[in-house]
């Protein structure tokens, strides 16, 4: 089984981003991200209407890591410490070597290239460093943006779920996206 340890926090860098542990001060800007209908719109959760909302989450998010269960960045731009968005791994299954990669950032950041970014460094932490052997991304089949940052990363398409999700009084279809570790490409 799979031992992991997210003590000390690994802070990660690439040519654009730096990622950092999330702290209580970014939760203004987790409550423009979980709070905004577009970023939320193929997330079934529902949107953070206050900063209370927003320390709940960054809690559940650092308690997770605390207890080496699941882990989550924040990513800013190199030069500056402002949470543009959050990447990391959560339903991860130690027993096989498994976890699950989830992602977001601000409209406004979106097209530059910055989650393609961040997904190639968090896999190249998750499978040289923490040692899984697979990955896999569940996305609402209609998040287009997502289904290219997934492809430009190698993963595959491995599963199609038709109206199996229930959220906001209408059905979608889920797509389950994975990568094994042998297939990964710096």
């Amino acid at each position: 089984m799979l031992q992991l340890s997210f003590t000390p926090f690994p802070i990660l860098t690439s040519e654009h981003l730096r990622f950092r542990k999330l702290t209580n001060e970014d939760a203004p800007d987790i409550l423009v991200l979980r709070g905004n209908p577009e970023t939320m719109k193929f997330i079934p959760r529902p949107l953070i209407t206050a900063i209370e909302g927003a320390l709940a989450h960054i809690k559940i998010i650092n308690d997770k890591i605390d207890q080496n269960l699941d882990i989550n960045w924040a990513i800013t731009e190199k030069n500056s410490d402002k949470c543009i968005g959050i990447i990391g791994f959560y339903r991860t299954q130690p027993e096989h070597f498994r976890t699950e990669l989830g992602y977001m950032i601000l409209p406004e950041q979106s097209g530059k290239g910055y989650v393609t970014e961040a997904v190639k460094v968090v896999l190249d932490f998750a499978f040289n460093t923490l040692n899984f052997h697979s990955i896999e991304a569940v996305i609402d089949s209609r998040h287009v943006a997502s289904e290219k940052v997934l492809l430009k990363n190698g993963f595959e398409k491995e599963a199609h779920f038709k109206e199996n999700f229930y959220y906001n009084n209408e059905f979608t279809d889920t797509v389950i996206y994975s990568l094994l570790k042998q297939n990964f490409k710096k």
